[in-house]
């Protein structure tokens, strides 16, 4: 399983998790083997300033993530994911490293998150 989180600074695992999905300058990706960590790379987002209507989906995509772990995210974004079959989780906050551990053992859920208006745009 390969579960990518959006955040600011490449710090691997002590990276913390970026306000919003499109806009974040680099995406963590944290392979998962057997409920345990394997391999954490990070790549550029290419599209940071202007992306087209499922451009970041794709590029997730194409690296065979499984899995978005998230703080804010627009809908379009959310369904384009879906539509790869990729698992959207909303509202996360706090270090990757933790939020793939929550994830993997079940206890990150979920939930609404409203970015600030700036991110609305």
């Amino acid at each position: 399983m390969i579960i990518a989180l959006p955040v600011e600074e490449d710090k691997g695992l002590d990276s913390h998790i970026y306000e919003h999905f499109g806009r974040a300058p680099i995406y963590v990706l944290v392979h998962v083997k057997d409920n345990e960590i394997v391999k954490v790379e990070s790549i550029e987002n290419p599209y940071i300033y202007e992306h087209p209507r499922g451009i970041i989906p794709k590029l997730l995509a194409d690296r065979k993530v499984d899995v978005v772990i998230c703080r804010g995210i627009g809908f379009r974004a959310r369904d384009v994911l879906s539509e790869y079959g990729i698992k959207v989780v909303t509202g996360a906050e706090g270090r990757v490293g933790d939020l793939v551990k929550a994830y993997i053992n079940g206890s990150l859920k979920s939930v609404d998150y409203t970015p600030p208006e700036r991110w609305r745009r």
